[in-house]
């Protein structure tokens, strides 16, 4: 088609959409199958009797009411995304039992990961490579703008396609909280790229969601590289591209000529009022040290990152003292959310959300660029930071208490006070013991922390468990055993040699907040068969 006069001008950012553009999508057959199996085996962990063909079903119903969702949202105004827990808890795990649906919920961000990596393939569409090669030569910054229920699995999908690095910026919905056709996330990548949404391209592949959310933000050309969602939109649209190709190679040779070279609530499950163990991670399952080598080598990222070429960069020393300078903030919130709590039924005690941390402590100080950046890679950001902030070390006789739970048929959930879930997560894995966990609830996901009861009941509900014989397993009295005493958990054990002083733990339990103190978590075994009836 003819260009518009605006694609003739040299833009100063281009953003993609992902799918469509990045890449071509494929259904994989026996995806669907391949996440039920694998997620009814975690259900299987806790005792939930949930089969793969039961849950498999429950996905795909979900799927397609969240896809006339999605067609929805495309005619609203200014959209905002829906948060992980929501989707899988409504659509998804709705008609689920309700232990089944909160354990579900719990493992969302994974449960949203897996479906984006095995319902399909992703191939790199002809023309990225040189669009992204042509634009480096250019010092023309190129963003990344998707609606995705798991940027996670995007951001993995471009490392694997040897990606990682090439983009100025990358906003997701799910982390960024808006999708397209909000023109508020175009608005994010462009600040983050240093331009100003007249002077971008913004090249997608849908009329309902691309096209509008171009022409609402007023980017200076809107493109389209046709996929099988181009000429078959949900309903009819009354805006227009300046151009429509069939790949991007298109967009290639655009640019090239512009820079002027040619060249229903389900039934509640049965109430099986059986035991369950749940237990703190750092302090009891992992104990750490500062990792000073891993730290360096976040900062050089995160500085990396921050410092595109043409502006003064920020050093890895500044990102080292920024992150400091986070923490005493951080310390100082939590503190004061403590002071909040004075309630014995208090139900919500706020985590602090990715952004504020990114963006408006660790950021202060530096650009609205900067700032736009921090807040559209915020959640990415924090998993990396909580992965190298420290070195783990799995706690001697973790893994035999796993063991015994295991061997009695007790099921563990993991209940957190954590900056990123997806670090404990991860450690655990390192660790080899994520097999014998069936959940993990953890403050940064639920956005309540201890001493909320909120995560106790949640990590409760998921065991299928009597809180009278439960174990709750922690190192801190003021959040564990509190917590554990609000959700009405009768034995509540805290270890010696977490963050807690000796003294403090024994005056916890001489005071009844915590009922027994042990050294070994090895000791625990003796609890769940003699403290725990009718076990």
């Amino acid at each position: 088609m003819t260009h518009a006069t605006t694609i003739r001008n040299v833009p100063d950012a281009i953003l993609l959409d992902f799918g469509g553009v990045i890449f071509q999508t494929a259904k994989n057959a026996g995806g669907s199958r391949a996440v039920a199996v694998k997620h009814a085996a975690r259900m299987d962990r806790a005792g939930i009797g949930v089969t793969p063909e039961r849950l498999e079903a429950a996905l795909r119903a979900g799927l397609v009411a969240l896809k006339h969702w999605k067609h929805a949202q495309s005619r609203r105004l200014a959209p905002t995304e829906l948060a992980p827990r929501e989707i899988v808890g409504d659509f998804l795990a709705s008609d689920l039992p309700a232990a089944a649906r909160e354990l579900l919920i719990a493992e969302a961000g994974d449960l949203l990961r897996d479906l984006t990596r095995m319902l399909s393939s992703h191939a790199l569409r002809p023309g990225i490579p040189e669009l992204l090669d042509f634009a480096d030569d250019r010092g023309i910054p190129v963003g990344v703008v998707s609606n995705a229920h798991s940027g996670r699995s995007h951001r993995e999908v471009l490392a694997e396609h040897g990606l990682e690095g090439r983009f100025a910026v990358q906003c997701y919905s799910d982390e960024v909280g808006l999708r397209k056709p909000h023109p508020g996330i175009i608005a994010l990548a462009a600040e983050a790229c240093g331009a100003i949404p007249e002077r971008c391209w913004y090249v997608g592949d849908t009329q309902d969601r691309d096209v509008v959310a171009g022409r609402r933000a007023g980017v200076g050309a809107v493109i389209l590289t046709r996929s099988h969602h181009t000429d078959d939109p949900p309903f009819a649209v009354t805006d227009r591209a300046d151009a429509v190709y069939d790949t991007p190679e298109g967009v290639v040779t655009a640019l090239r000529e512009a820079s002027g070279s040619s060249a229903p609530l389900a039934e509640p499950g049965p109430d099986r009022g059986g035991p369950a163990l749940l237990i703190d991670h750092g302090g009891v399952i992992s104990q750490s040290e500062r990792d000073p080598h891993a730290i360096r080598a976040f900062a050089g990222w995160l500085a990396a990152l921050l410092s595109p070429d043409g502006e003064a960069r920020v050093s890895a020393e500044e990102v080292e003292s920024l992150v400091a300078s986070a923490r005493i903030r951080h310390s100082e919130f939590k503190r004061r959310v403590r002071r909040r709590d004075s309630a014995a039924d208090a139900s919500r005690i706020p985590e602090v959300e990715p952004v504020e941390f990114w963006r408006d402590w660790f950021g202060a100080s530096l650009s609205p660029r900067q700032r736009a950046v921090l807040a559209a890679e915020a959640h990415d950001i924090m998993a990396r930071y909580g992965l190298a902030k420290s070195k783990r070390r799995l706690r001697d006789g973790i893994r035999e208490l796993l063991e015994a739970c295991r061997a009695e048929g007790i099921p563990v959930v993991v209940v957190s006070n954590t900056i990123s879930g997806r670090s404990v997560r991860a450690a655990c894995r390192d660790h080899g013991i994520d097999e014998f966990i069936a959940a993990y609830e953890c403050s940064d996901e639920v956005g309540t922390r201890k001493p909320a009861a909120a995560l106790t009941d949640r990590a409760l509900t998921i065991a299928g468990a009597d809180p009278a014989r439960a174990v709750f397993l922690g190192d801190k009295p003021e959040n564990d055993a509190v917590s554990a005493r609000r959700a009405g958990i009768t034995c509540r054990v805290l270890v010696r040699g977490g963050s807690t002083a000796d003294a403090d733990l024994d005056a916890a339990a001489a005071d009844g907040l915590a009922t027994h103190v042990v050294s070994d978590p090895r000791d625990v075994i003796a609890l769940l068969t003699t403290a725990v009836p009718a076990l």
